[in-house]
This record gives structure tokens, sequence and C-alpha cells, in this order.
């Protein structure tokens, strides 16, 4: 799917394609994308990396002293949009963002799973990483903002007529396939109007970024069809929420390292001891791969969200679970993270931790393949199972006792990632609900 395009390359196709705006995307900390637009005319100064932008007005970036920041071109992430006019087309090009001096901006997502990727290569591993993104598609109202409302009752896998978003997904998957992703499936998901479309793996970086395209070509999708896609975990109480399934796999000179036949559950060293890694640092994690206050609305029993460390090759109650593929198939798969995650920050600490796992041969437990779901507390005490933290609170006070997941985000995002991340849980905390107004009103 990568493809690799040389300064030239970009000029040419921008001149043959009528591409008249060109937009310089980059993601901010929360996993928000953002972008400066310039047009045909200013292509050249922005291969040569002379764009400049604010960053005192994008959230956990810089103070206003120390406001200008550059962006990088990614030449290989050129991409015209499908979806834009046919004359004046739109095309983007993901950035990294640097400093005056010519420094990579520590606060910058994609630098911080870069410098994991880097880790990486000194092992001599390739990270190689395949999401599973589920999402909501719901009406919009008069004004076509938002709702949660639905008129359809489809269930895990109905098609047409009862799956109202089939035809919506349809131009999804053609979109995509259009900007060169590799749909490996499509379908209707457990709740009603939740959907997922999977995509084929890649090295760790290109994921990240097709994470962050794939959502901007479903919402824009959704939009034409009249609908709107929605990202955020648990939309509506008593249904399943949204998870992104991250399947990982490390190889070395072009051989998949965790795989091995001998082994009863078909794992080498290596896996054990990435699993381990993660697991022994999966606490501290989880303000990362699981962001929002709403997260943990999802991460709850009964809606198979996965809320208990442990790991398994046979059932789907664990964290982790080893899909039966084997071979040059084997991969790890992280079953909490949710789609508002920021992708560069959930993989570089999934990385983190695995490597960490890895170095310091780190054993798992015992794998449990028997339902979690279904033992009592003694029983998971007896076997020592622990749970991910319960609220977002709970998840960044983990965060910040982890000086090994701290250090992985470096000490820019630590910090503001904490604090904005107090300060949503106290936002949140001081609001009164619906819930309570019903609950409370009337009996006291």
């Amino acid at each position: 799917m990568k493809k690799s395009y040389t300064k030239d390359d970009i000029i040419r196709l921008v001149e043959e394609e009528d591409v008249e705006f060109i937009r310089l995307q980059f993601t901010d900390m929360f996993g928000n994308l953002k972008n400066v637009a310039i047009t045909a005319s200013q292509l050249e100064k922005a291969l040569e990396n002379k764009c400049m932008f604010d960053g005192s007005s994008i959230e956990g970036f810089v103070r206003i002293e120390e406001s200008d920041m550059y962006l990088y071109p990614d030449f290989d992430t050129m991409q015209i949009f499908p979806w834009r006019p046919q004359q004046g087309k739109v095309a983007r090009l993901i950035c990294d963002v640097y400093r005056p001096g010519g420094e990579p901006f520590e606060g910058d997502p994609r630098y911080i799973l870069k410098r994991a990727i880097k880790e990486a290569e000194k092992m001599g591993y390739l990270f190689e990483v395949g999401p599973e993104c589920e999402f909501f598609l719901f009406h919009t109202d008069e004004n076509a903002l938002p709702t949660t409302i639905t008129h359809e009752q489809a269930g895990y896998f109905d098609l047409g007529p009862v799956d109202f978003g089939e035809n919506a997904r349809r131009d999804m998957v053609l979109t995509l396939e259009d900007m060169g992703f590799v749909i490996e499936a499509s379908h209707h998901e457990v709740a009603p109007a939740q959907h997922e479309i999977d995509f084929r793996y890649d090295e760790a970086l290109v994921t990240a970024d097709n994470i962050m395209t794939f959502k901007l070509a479903v919402k824009t999708i959704a939009k034409r069809h009249g609908l709107h896609a929605t990202f955020m975990p648990k939309p509506k109480y008593g249904v399943n929420g949204s998870g992104m399934h991250i399947n990982m796999s490390l190889s070395k000179d072009g051989k998949n390292i965790f795989a091995d036949p001998s082994d009863r559950q078909g794992l080498s060293r290596e896996a054990y001891w990435f699993i381990g890694g993660i697991m022994k640092h999966m606490k501290g994690m989880t303000a990362i791969t699981n962001p929002l206050v709403n997260s943990y609305k999802r991460l709850v029993p009964g809606y198979e969200a996965p809320v208990y460390i442990a790991w398994s090759a046979t059932n789907r109650s664990p964290l982790i679970r080893i899909p039966a593929a084997g071979g040059e198939g084997t991969r790890v798969e992280l079953r909490c993270p949710d789609p508002s995650a920021n992708p560069y920050l959930a993989l570089a600490v999934c990385l983190q931790a695995g490597l960490d796992g890895i170095r310091n041969r780190i054993m798992p437990p015992a794998s449990v393949d028997r339902n979690i779901f279904s033992m009592t507390e003694e029983e998971r005490k007896s076997l020592h199972i622990e749970e991910i933290p319960g609220t977002l609170i709970e998840a960044v006070g983990e965060l910040e006792k982890d000086a090994f997941i701290r250090s992985v985000l470096g000490e820019h995002i630590s910090a503001k990632y904490v604090e904005a991340k107090k300060k949503e849980w106290e936002a949140y905390r001081s609001q009164v609900t619906d819930w309570e107004i019903q609950a409370y009103l009337n009996k006291f």
C-alpha cells in the first residue's frame, strides 16, 4: 500500500491531476486531525519545509512565547482525496512538526511513534499492526447536527434491508480502496447502527497514518449520506460500545518472530515476553489506549469489552488474545483500546511496553482459557487476575505511577496530557446528569 514519492514526483502529480489545494495534515496530542491548507502555487515552499503555523493555538503544543512551528511533509503520504471535485482537486500530505531550529517537536505524537519504531529497529525488529476500527452511523437533525438516533435494529453480521447503513458502508469501502487501502472485511457490528471496516496490517507508522485517514474518509462519506459517523467509544447506554482492537507482530529478517511451531501455543519466547511487557504496563497505558471519560462506560463487564489483565489463545474474555492464524500470521491482539485513542501514542506505548518485556524477559502468567466474565471475584483473585482502571482519573493516576510509560511519551506530552485529562475529569465530575435528576429529584 505504501508508495514512495520524490519532491519532483509530487510537483508533477499535482500539475498532471489539476490539484488546486493541498492540506498539510498533522495530529494533535489528543488524536485530533489538524491541517493548514495551501494552494498549488505554494507547494514547492511546503516541500522545502518552509510552511509555518502557530503552535500555541493547538492544545497541548507550546506556549504563546514560543509559538512558531514548522511542518515537514512526509512525501510518501501524498494522497488525492477521491471525494473532492475533479477540477481543482484536493490532496494531502501528512507532516511531522518541527521547531524553528530544525529539531523534531517533542510534543508531536508522530515523532513519539517514530522514536519507538527506532528503538525496535535497534533490536532488529519491524513492528507491524492491523487495527479493527468500529464506529456508529447516526441520523442528523434538521440543522445537520449529529444525534444518537437510528431507526435500524440490525445486529452482528446482518445485511440489507435490515442493515440501513449498508449503502454508506459500501461507499466507504470503495472510497478507501480508491485511496489504496486493502479492505479485508466490512460488516454490521453487534449494536444497532454499529459498523466495522478492517483494513490490512502494515508497518506501524503507516498504520497510524492510515487510521487517521480512515476516520476522515468514514466521516466524510457518512456526511454525504446524510449520516454522522462517530468513533465515540460508548454513545448509547445499554448496547455494546466501539473498540479498536490492535493486532501486533514483530518480524526480523522478514520472518515473524512471534511464531514457534514447537510451542504448545505456537508462540516464541519473544511473543511471551512481549505479552508480559504489555501486561506489566497495561494499567499505565490505559489512559492512552482509552483516553476519554466515556471510554470507561464501554469498559464494563457484560458488553464483551475486556477489563481483566490476562491472556488466552482460546477465548475472548481476557485483555490479550492470540488469534488462531498461527505461523506467519501469529500476532498478539490487544482488545481494550478504543477508536478515540491517538493512534500514534497508542501504538508507541504498545510497542515500547512489548520491547520492555523482551529486554527484561518478562514472562506472563499462565493463559486463562475460561470465561473470566463468569468467574467469581474469589476465583479471579486466586488466579491473580487484575483489572484495568475503571475510570479516567484512575487511569491517569496509573500513568503517573508508571515512569516507563511516561518516558515513552516524553516529558512534554506526559505533563500536558495528565494536566488536560485531570481537567477533563474535573469538568465531568462537576456535571449534574440526567440520570441523577431522574434518580434523585423526586426522591429527596
